[in-house]
C-alpha cells in the first residue's frame, strides 16, 4: 500500500497494491495494520454506496462535534472527483480544498479525516462510490457548504449546466457564513 500526502494535513491519497492477470485483479481496500502504520488510527462502524450519474454532485457534508466522521472513500465502478475542504480553525489549511480523481481504474483511495467537509462530482454515468465511515451518521449533526462558493473556488470537472444537485445540496451556505465546530 502506497500513502501519498497531500497538502493537507492528515489527508492521504492511498494506492493499493493491485494483483491483476488473466482471470481479472485483487487487492486489500483495508488493512487495519497497514493503515495504523501510516498513522490512520481509524474505526470503521458504518459502509454507505451511493450510485450515480454523470453530473451529480454530492457535497460538501460533513457532521459536526460527537457526530464527525473520518471516511475512507473510493469508487468500485466509473469516476470521480473527489474534494475535501479542512475546515479545522486551527489548521494552517483551514479553508484550503484538495481534489483527486478516483476511478474504477485506478483504484485509489482517499482518507478524509473528522474535520475535513467532503464532496464528489460524478465524471463517468453509472458511477458506484463507497465509504467506510467511523461514526454513524446523524441527521441533526449535518454541516456543509455550497458547492459553488465563491470563496473556495472548486473546479469540480464539471460544465455549470452538468451539475446535478440534490434540494438539500443547493440549499447549504457560504463558506463566509460557515460556522466550523471544529
Amino acid at each position: 500500500m502506497n500513502i501519498i500526502e497531500t497538502p493537507l494535513k492528515d489527508l492521504v491519497i492511498i494506492e493499493p497494491k493491485v494483483w491483476k492477470d488473466e482471470r481479472g485483479y485483487f487487492f486489500e481496500s483495508f488493512n487495519e495494520k497497514a493503515f495504523q502504520a501510516a498513522g490512520i488510527n481509524a474505526k470503521f462502524i458504518q459502509d454507505n454506496q451511493s450510485f450515480s450519474q454523470k453530473g451529480a454532485l454530492r457535497g460538501l457534508h460533513g457532521q459536526a462535534n460527537l457526530h464527525a466522521q473520518g471516511k475512507l472513500v473510493r469508487v468500485v465502478q466509473g469516476k470521480v472527483l473527489d474534494v475535501a475542504v479542512d475546515i479545522r480553525k486551527d489548521s494552517p489549511t483551514y479553508g484550503q480544498h484538495f481534489s483527486a480523481e478516483l476511478s474504477a481504474e485506478n483504484f485509489r483511495m482517499l482518507w478524509v479525516p473528522p474535520g475535513f467537509l467532503h464532496g464528489f462530482s460524478t465524471l463517468e454515468d453509472h458511477t458506484i462510490f463507497l465509504y467506510k465511515c467511523t461514526n454513524l451518521y446523524d441527521k441533526d449533526s449535518e454541516i456543509g457548504v455550497i458547492w459553488n462558493d465563491k470563496v473556495l473556488a472548486i473546479d469540480w470537472g464539471l460544465k455549470p449546466e452538468e451539475v446535478i444537485l440534490s434540494p438539500k445540496d443547493l440549499d447549504l451556505p457560504n463558506f463566509k457564513n460557515f460556522k466550523s465546530p471544529f
